[in-house]
């Protein structure tokens, strides 16, 4: 931590700033990049980059160590693929069938690269590799957090920039998110990137990094790249600019996504194009896989981002009654304007807001823009405050010696920091308390393979209802080892194993659709497991029974507490609580069964 000033401050040393103001770069030729001064009227404590990045990374590893899958998405449509290209085996969705191919394989290639690095050098089991690979991810996200930090820091004050830190450091979504293995996430990554670029004037770079989230990722991730487009083609004019750098990021990254896919579905293929085609002109699009109300987003982003969501959706108000009601002093001439510089999260919202089909993870991508908003809005009301002192002072003739906002504002933003701070950690530790048995369950399976105590040959681990929480096939052993389906009260489809051989990926597979149609060849005769991983929430049914209370059949290897939602208090099971949070909430219990019978 060090000392710095006013409401323009800088993320570096003193002794940088004289020599960015000094030097000429090309950059500083071409854009006007405010460099904030560094006066040295008010001590203001922020952390410098090296300390931003020691917590953010340690942030970052809990995550990627302690974290849950919460989506099954995450699981089958990336892990499982990623599984198949390192091991030969894993589970394959209708969207990597090469009839409709709605997903690429470039993208896992990219992410998986390390992780067969890291597994052909030491040769380690499977459990290893999935954490490794979260880890590395883990690290790739608080380097962006780091360089969006420094950014912010730059183009909005040293004031925000440190509450935009503490917000992304023990928010619940950005615990969620940092690790997870999905395309909102790697889009995540890239808007911390691409608006930090922004920020910086680095307009090349801010296209590109753009254009290789939209192509590589998530095609609809483009849409928090028009902020930029209007930035540099409209206000700056500079039109050569952003067609030369949009053609070089498309020559870049284009030709190889299309080469490498291709190879793998057997046909010519561009993912992004079967992706949007689906999404946005098929008849049904996502809505197959279920609509939810238009306040589903608002819940999820209180959960997630507590009061800093309600900053973050009240900033425009904010700024407006800062701007006209009590005349704050002008930003400078060099920053964006507001309205510019937070578009993004206001146009991803009203474009995701209103698509029936709602998911936690189409927000990943604006996760940080989140705790941005949520900076400005509380810098802003820490300055009408002042506006407000300023004026009882005034009307008692009290000392109108000239003061900075921030040191009469410090309690409002200790207090904000903490509440949000403790409401993050709240929701982490009920997340992980109440969800976390499916991945602890399995690495029972691992104990019991080094033991030498189960039967020679293919072993068949079963799962039923269960079956969107199986974490992946990482957390299998070994090759002997054959994740199988239960028929259950789910009656959509199922994924099936990948085909084997050389040209696995570019065999069209049996019974499949993309209507979300069950499909009934998935299903595996029970009496034939050797494993169950099953939950018991106090109800069953016929496709659905209670295994473990049939003793005959079955016998408990392992078990654990598991938080029964549905008859849990709504605020109780959301965020933990030491002692309230057990009274409030039921549990019922996760199994690893074993079979009697084979």
């Amino acid at each position: 931590m060090a000392p710095s000033l006013r409401s323009r401050q800088s993320a570096f040393s003193k002794k940088d700033v004289k020599k960015l103001a000094a030097k000429k770069t090309p950059l500083q030729k071409n854009e006007d990049v405010p460099v904030s001064p560094h006066p040295s009227e008010i001590g203001l404590v922020y952390p410098r980059a090296d300390m931003a990045f020691k917590v953010l990374l340690t942030a970052r590893f809990c995550a990627a160590i302690w974290s849950n899958i919460s989506d099954c998405d995450e699981t089958y449509n990336f892990w499982e693929p990623s599984h198949f290209m390192l091991y030969g085996k894993g589970f394959q969705t209708w969207e990597y069938s090469p009839e409709f191919a709605l997903r690429s394989y470039t993208y896992i290639m990219v992410n998986m690269f390390p992780a067969w690095v890291y597994s052909q050098l030491f040769q380690t089991n499977r459990m290893l590799t999935f954490y490794f690979s979260r880890c590395l991810f883990a690290f790739v996200c608080a380097q962006c957090e780091l360089y969006f930090y420094k950014a912010v820091c730059r183009e909005f004050g040293v004031a925000i920039g440190r509450l935009t830190l503490a917000f992304l450091l023990l928010s619940a979504g950005m615990f969620i998110s940092s690790s997870a293995f999905l395309p909102s996430t790697f889009s995540m990554y890239i808007t911390l990137l691409s608006m930090a670029a922004w920020f910086q004037r680095k307009y090349e770079l801010a296209i590109f990094t753009t254009a290789l989230s939209a192509f590589l990722s998530w095609p609809f991730a483009g849409l928090i790249g028009l902020p930029i487009a209007v930035d540099l083609v409209l206000r700056k004019g500079d039109i050569a600019r952003f067609l030369r750098w949009s053609a070089i990021s498309t020559v870049a990254i284009v030709p190889i996504m299309i080469w490498l896919d291709s190879q793998y579905y057997g046909r010519i293929v561009f993912a992004p194009i079967n992706i949007v085609l689906y999404n946005v002109f098929s008849s049904h699009g996502p809505d197959l896989y279920g609509t939810e109300p238009w306040s589903f987003y608002f819940v999820n982003c209180f959960l997630n981002f507590n009061f800093v969501s309600i900053f973050a959706i009240l900033t425009p108000f904010v700024l407006f009654v800062s701007e006209f009601v009590v005349k704050s002093q002008p930003r400078h001439s060099a920053c964006l304007p507001f309205w510019l510089s937070l578009m993004p999260l206001y146009l991803w919202c009203v474009v995701f807001f209103l698509q029936p089909h709602k998911e936690e993870r189409f927000l990943f991508p604006v996760y940080p823009l989140i705790c941005l908003c949520g900076a400005v809005t509380v810098d802003t009301l820490q300055k009408l405050w002042f506006a407000l002192l300023i004026q009882f002072r005034k009307k008692n003739k009290a000392d109108s010696k000239k003061m900075h906002y921030l040191n009469d504002t410090i309690p409002i933003f200790v207090f904000v920091v903490a509440i949000c701070s403790i409401l993050g950690v709240s929701r982490i530790l009920s997340l992980h308390k109440g969800y976390h048995a499916p991945m602890d369950i399995l690495m029972e399976l691992g104990g019991l393979e080094s033991s030498g105590e189960l039967p020679k040959g293919n072993i068949n681990v079963c799962v039923g209802k269960e079956w969107y929480r199986f974490p992946s096939s990482f957390f299998l052993p070994n090759d002997r080892f054959h994740l199988r389906f239960l028929q259950s009260e789910f009656k959509g489809q199922l994924p099936a194993p990948f085909s084997s051989g050389q040209n696995a990926t570019a065999i069209i597979p049996k019974n499949m659709n993309d209507q979300n149609l069950e499909e009934p060849s998935r299903y595996f005769p029970v009496e034939k497991c050797h494993f169950l991983i099953d939950a018991y929430l106090g109800s069953e049914s016929p496709l659905e029974p209670h295994y473990a209370s049939n003793n005959s059949a079955w016998t408990v290897v392992k078990s654990l507490p598991f938080l029964n939602a549905a008859k849990s208090g709504k605020f109780f099971r959301a965020f933990y609580f030491p002692f309230l949070s057990a009274k409030f909430c039921e549990y019922g219990t996760y199994y690893l069964l074993r079979s009697l019978q084979t």
